[in-house]
């Protein structure tokens, strides 16, 4: 089985039209908690401690890139999960995940401090 590639060998050849939102995420994401490994899961970039994925990227949609927060595969049917969001950019999928969206460079760093704050405060929650 061929080895995944880095995330930066992944976005060095990443063709997407919003590919600075992707980078700039990365570098926030990983600027907001310096223990977080990233890695390439379901073909995009995703983030957490260790080997567990908590925070990843979907690239599907050319207008937009979508973060999603997530539990990882063990906390599927875990009904007693609560998380109050600090920042108010989530919006919930299902009580598993929620999902934040941004559709050019401007609306994401305009969200930086709100989306710091929503990745510190769901990796805490999550771990």
């Amino acid at each position: 089985m061929a080895k995944p590639p880095s995330v930066a060998d992944y976005l060095a050849e990443l063709d997407h039209p919003l590919k600075p939102v992707v980078e700039w995420l990365r570098s926030t994401l990983l600027a907001a908690d310096p223990a977080l490994n990233e890695r390439i899961k379901w073909n995009a970039p995703s983030f957490g401690p260790g080997d567990e994925d908590r925070i990843t990227l979907m690239l599907r949609d050319a207008d937009k890139v979508r973060i999603i927060f997530h539990r990882g595969a063990k906390a599927e049917g875990d009904a007693g999960f609560q998380f109050s969001d600090p920042s108010g950019l989530l919006e919930w999928v299902n009580n598993e995940r929620g999902l934040v969206v941004f559709h050019s460079l401007a609306e994401a760093q305009a969200a930086e401090a709100a989306l710091t704050q929503l990745a510190r405060a769901w990796l805490a929650a999550t771990r």
